[in-house]
Formats: C-alpha cells, sequence, structure tokens
C-alpha cells in the first residue's frame, strides 16, 4: 500500500527559464471517518470545508479512489467520482473533500511557469470546465507515480525531468477530454479498469482472483481477457510491473536490496533477485554496479 507523501518543492532562476516548473507533488489515502486533510500542510496551503482556499499555482488532482465534492468559484458544487481530475486555478477560490463515509485517495501536482500561464490561458483548458472524467486510466496514474519517484530520487536535473512529465500528464488529460475513451467495448474497459487496480498494487502481492470479482468478471473469463489484450497473463502482468519498479528503484535510489525487495513486495530477497535476474540477466547488485559506473 503506497504510503502518503507530499513535498513542497523550491525554485530559481534556472526553473523560471525553463517555462514549467513544479511546486508541489504529492499522494494522500484518507479511509473512510478519517480526518481532512489528514496532513500538516504551509498555512498557505491550509484546506477548511468552510473557509475553502486560494493558491497561486495551477494544479491538477486526479482521484483514483473513492468520492467526494469539489466546489469553486467557477463551478458549482459537483459529486467527485473516482476517475476524476480536477484542475485548480490561481486566484481561484476553491474547497474540496472526500466523502466522510467512503474516503478516497489524491495525486496532485502545482505548476507555474511562463509557459505553464501561456498554455492554462490559451483556451486548450476551459476554466469553466474544471473537473474531466478521465476514467480509471494506467497512464495518469504511471505518470503520477513516476512524479512522486523522481521527486524522492532528486537526482541533478530533476526539475526539468518533472516539468516534462507535467507536459505529458496536460497532453494526455487532453487527448482524453478531446478524443474520449478508446478502450471499445465493454470486454476492453474491464481489462483497462483491470490493469489501473495493478498498477495501483504494483508494490504489494496481489489476488488475481478477488480482482477479477472486483469488476466483476468470472477467473477464467478474465484471464483469457487480459491476456487477449494485453500479451500477458494477470499475474505476469503484474509481476513485471513490480520487477520494472524494482529495476527503478536500483537505478534511482540508495535504497539496499532487501529494502527493495520489500517495496515492491518479495518476501524473500532470493526469490526477487532470481527472478531479476531472469528478467534482466543480471543480479540486482550487478545491475547496480553496472549503472554506477556509467554515471
Amino acid at each position: 500500500m503506497q504510503k502518503n507523501f507530499f513535498r513542497y518543492l523550491n525554485f530559481g532562476p534556472a526553473e523560471e527559464r525553463w517555462g514549467l516548473f513544479a511546486t508541489t507533488i504529492g499522494y494522500s489515502r484518507t479511509g473512510p471517518h478519517d480526518d481532512y486533510p489528514n496532513q500538516q500542510h504551509p498555512p498557505s496551503h491550509e484546506l477548511t470545508w468552510n473557509r475553502g482556499r486560494i493558491l497561486s499555482d495551477y494544479y491538477i488532482v486526479f482521484i483514483p479512489k473513492g468520492k467526494g465534492v469539489f466546489d469553486s468559484a467557477l463551478s458549482p458544487a459537483c459529486e467527485i467520482s473516482a476517475g476524476t481530475v480536477f484542475f485548480l486555478y490561481p486566484g481561484v477560490w476553491h474547497r474540496y473533500r472526500p466523502e466522510q463515509k467512503v474516503g478516497w485517495e489524491e495525486y496532485w501536482i502545482g505548476f507555474n511557469g511562463f509557459y505553464a500561464q501561456q498554455l492554462m490561458d490559451s483556451g486548450i483548458f476551459n476554466k469553466q470546465q474544471s473537473i474531466y472524467h478521465t476514467g480509471l486510466d494506467k497512464d495518469i496514474l504511471v505518470l503520477f507515480q513516476q512524479l512522486a519517484d523522481t521527486v524522492q530520487a532528486s537526482l541533478p536535473g530533476y526539475p526539468q525531468q518533472i516539468a516534462g512529465l507535467t507536459m505529458q500528464l496536460l497532453g494526455h488529460i487532453n487527448n482524453i477530454a478531446s478524443y474520449g475513451d478508446d478502450n471499445g467495448n465493454r470486454i476492453g474497459k474491464l481489462i483497462s479498469k483491470a490493469r489501473f487496480m495493478i498498477q495501483a498494487s504494483h508494490e504489494s502481492r496481489l489476488n488475481m482472483e478477488k480482482l477479477a470479482q472486483e469488476l466483476p468478471m468470472g477467473y477464467a473469463s478474465f484471464r483469457k481477457a487480459f491476456k487477449q489484450f494485453t500479451g500477458e497473463s494477470p499475474n505476469q502482468y503484474h509481476l513485471n510491473l513490480r520487477l520494472e519498479r524494482a529495476r527503478s528503484l536500483l537505478a534511482t535510489t540508495v535504497l539496499n536490496i532487501n529494502e527493495i525487495a520489500d517495496q515492491t513486495g518479495f518476501q524473500s530477497v532470493f526469490y526477487f533477485s532470481k527472478l531479476f535476474k531472469k528478467k534482466h540477466g543480471l543480479s540486482p547488485k550487478q545491475f547496480r554496479d553496472r549503472e554506477e559506473c556509467l554515471l
């Protein structure tokens, strides 16, 4: 299970010259009947339902699970469900919160810069339509996960990497808003939802039979359809995601191999090393040593 995380980012002349820079990135899980917000933010970012809030940057907020309500000076209060993206604009009053009996999960990124202002004021994104129903889109989830990983690694040049990922995110949301969902038939939509659920659990083990029930589909039909759409069984697809996550952690963090095995859902370091070597041709230690030599 992903842990709550947020970071407020400094920026300087180099980031300002780039034209688009991130100011904050985060993820939060709010359970049923939990206080909201359940993290301590700076006074300038405190959010209460009664007072609402005004920020000085652009924000993208993605709700992958749960439901709640969103209200702003640009649009009337409306229900937010899983698979929704909404935008916050500088200087615009707003407020939002999860439904108390349900809770939700949220990812967010704040950004600004002269190019960001030009893009957001160009009419590509309509201020009067702050809410976009993207569905449980795996690519949006992956981009937010990459943003969080990049910030936590904080390698040289990461502000520019984040700017690129933010542009990808904006482009993908615009594509969905412009051309809609191309998953096709009902089975395709269910498999797309399954891929999203597997991506959301890429750091842990997953019971595929229970996942099929949640769609809902019979397990045999689910397994057959999943392989038709992806070329892999659900378990192999999930394993490859975990191994790819491990590869990224080896390359971009100083976590030791035991910690990486644990964070990617492998109870045995021996088993993790065996599977990693089978996929990448090198043991985790050999892979990390090679990456360090390339720096």
